[in-house]
């Protein structure tokens, strides 16, 4: 009955994603049906992971993000675990030729959450957003490409940048409750106590780039997950639109959303563009 597990497995990852992020959970709902759980299982356990360096206040972090760590291993090399997350998303890795070196880095940047709260420079900046970003869209690319390798190393350096974006959307969004309750700061050279129009347009611009760089790999992207990766595309340019839009110093005091209503708009352009072969 492993399958069974398996099957159970999957969608425990599933109701993660779907509860954690309903944006996210609808862009996963336009790849194929072929590659969902794997993307699911990837949610799940980059989820989990963050949830315990961010929000498990009042408990012990570093021993809950140390043991998460070893109960992923066992559960890779045992090819099974009772934590249903971890079950889900050590057999998308075995399948997918994930390598461990992504899954490294990943856990790197969290634990870094727990000891540094600035980023001083961008070297440190450009690190952190790798591991808690980039190879996020990596091992989502390995499982967009079912091993052609080719296609692999001809899309990273875009899903890299997909990731990046994303994940400085998140920085700005989440500005309030970085520097209010987890008192971090990731910008370099960003003062947050006199966030200004001048910080915050460097920062878009910054982000619009990565943007313009991850829009030429989606179009490259197989059949199965362009539409889908798409769609995540462009809710996140909409977020930024939003913030561009808003005051810096507001910004600061609050967290820009896009409303259901408005992201099923996106979703309805997003079909039109895709259907027109613009993307």
């Amino acid at each position: 009955m492993k399958n069974l597990f398996d099957t159970v497995s999957f969608k425990c990852s599933k109701l993660v994603t779907k509860n954690y992020s309903t944006s996210f959970s609808l862009a996963v709902y336009m790849l194929s049906p072929s590659i969902r759980n794997d993307i699911y299982s990837i949610y799940g356990f980059v989820r989990f992971a963050d949830e315990i360096v961010d929000s498990f206040h009042g408990y012990d972090k570093e021993a809950l993000i140390n043991d998460f760590e070893k109960e992923y291993y066992k559960a890779f090399e045992a090819g099974i675990s009772l934590n249903p997350i971890l079950n889900a998303f050590q057999q998308t890795v075995r399948e997918n030729n994930i390598s461990d070196d992504l899954v490294q880095s990943f856990l790197k940047s969290m634990k870094l959450d727990l000891i540094k709260l600035n980023y001083d420079n961008k070297e440190d900046y450009n690190e952190y957003i790798y591991g808690s970003a980039d190879v996020v869209g990596l091992m989502c690319l390995k499982v967009f490409v079912r091993g052609d390798n080719a296609k692999y190393e001809a899309l990273k350096m875009e899903a890299m940048r997909l990731g990046s974006a994303f994940q400085k959307v998140n920085f700005l969004r989440d500005l309030k409750d970085d520097n209010l309750i987890l008192n971090r700061n990731y910008f370099p050279g960003v003062d947050l106590k006199s966030f200004d129009e001048r910080s915050k347009k460097a920062i878009i611009d910054e982000i619009e780039e990565d943007f313009r760089i991850a829009h030429q790999g989606i179009k490259k992207l197989p059949i199965e997950a362009k539409f889908g990766v798409y769609t995540a595309y462009v809710y996140y340019k909409k977020l930024l639109h939003k913030l561009e839009n808003t005051p810096s110093h507001e910004i600061g005091n609050t967290r820009i959303r896009v409303s259901n209503y408005s992201k099923m708009g996106l979703l309805a352009k997003s079909f039109v563009s895709y259907k027109l072969k613009l993307v």
